[in-house]
């Protein structure tokens, strides 16, 4: 179980399941809590908007991710063997786990995952929504067995769908919110807001997904090399991919306090950007830019995953300032 545990990357599944909570229970509900609709039947100021997703299919849409982010990893591990003996010294398929039985938990994964997403996206009134799923599959497989090992490719397509975790909240809310208030209110207000927001939170993914994949491709140079994968470093050296990574991470710097300084304007985020997200970016920068081993590139990548996750608990940074009208 410990080993099974460890190769479908329980503490990052963990991390998803936290993303798409805080999406909805953090950002989301105290938002639609500030705008008010006039029910058909009555008059007034109005009630405050409430989530329309039904809890019991948004834990499923939960767990389709989960599950098909699960796959992912398993897969990813199936065919990184020979390059991970390398890069880490030890291997969890093919030794701990057979790769026949590997291959069978992708395979469970996925379908459960795929499954779910269709019948969620169903119910949502977008069959076509299901596909997302089944594409994500497939993007997955396809991104272990050939895209990371081109340049750019696998690590534009893990940032892109780590940014879609947040995004798939809002995007199953949507029809369920308009369906509700357009038969039990006099008019249904323009939410276009909500996906502002939740892009906000995407965009960061991206950004700093898209950095830590790149350093992470620093730390496994050598064993990309061996097997002749086109990897960024391989391709542009590590001296450049290094300014690559620190040019993601000035870009995102400058992103967060220019969307402050436009849109949300309070002390209690300036504060927290400042000292949780930023300083750390910093640091990061000053790691890269010194390293000189894995162990130093090592280092920037586990503070990079603390960065990500500290951005996700700004989530409730944002209900605490939405509930006292900060902004």
């Amino acid at each position: 179980m410990k080993e099974f545990l460890k190769l479908i990357r329980w503490p990052n599944l963990l991390i998803v399941i936290l993303t798409m909570v805080l999406m909805r229970y953090a950002v989301i509900a105290p938002l639609l809590g500030k705008v008010k609709v006039i029910p058909l039947s009555g008059t007034g100021e109005g009630i405050p908007m409430t989530l329309q997703f039904p809890w019991y299919y948004f834990i499923l849409l939960v767990a389709a991710t989960v599950f098909i982010t699960a796959g992912g990893y398993v897969i990813n591990d199936y065919f990184d063997i020979r390059t991970d003996l390398i890069n880490r010294g030890k291997v969890i398929v093919g030794t701990k786990i057979p790769r026949r039985m590997a291959m069978m938990w992708h395979n469970i994964f996925n379908i459960a995952g795929v499954a779910a997403g269709v019948f969620i996206s169903a119910k949502a009134g977008y069959l076509w929504m299901g596909l997302l799923f089944l594409l994500v599959s497939g993007l997955l497989y396809f991104y272990s067995a050939s895209y990371k090992r081109q340049f750019l490719i696998g690590n534009i397509i893990v940032a892109l769908l780590t940014a879609m975790v947040p995004f798939l909240v809002i995007m199953y809310e949507w029809p369920f919110l308009y369906r509700h208030y357009a038969v039990n209110a006099t008019e249904v207000p323009d939410l276009s807001f909500l996906f502002y927001w939740i892009g906000g939170f995407s965009l960061f993914a991206f950004l700093t997904t898209l950095a830590r994949e790149i350093i992470k491709d620093i730390e496994d140079f050598e064993g990309d090399l061996t097997y002749g994968r086109n990897t960024m470093p391989v391709v542009m050296g590590i001296p450049a991919s290094k300014v690559v990574v620190t040019s993601l991470i000035v870009i995102t710097i400058g992103l967060l306090y220019g969307v402050w300084a436009l849109f949300i304007n309070d002390k209690i985020t300036l504060t927290f950007l400042s000292a949780f997200i930023v300083l750390p970016l910093l640091y990061i920068i000053y790691q890269i830019v010194i390293s000189k081993n894995k162990k130093q590139i090592h280092s920037a990548s586990n503070i990079m995953k603390v960065v990500m996750l500290t951005g996700i608990l700004y989530s409730l940074v944002v209900k605490a300032i939405i509930t006292w009208s900060l902004i």
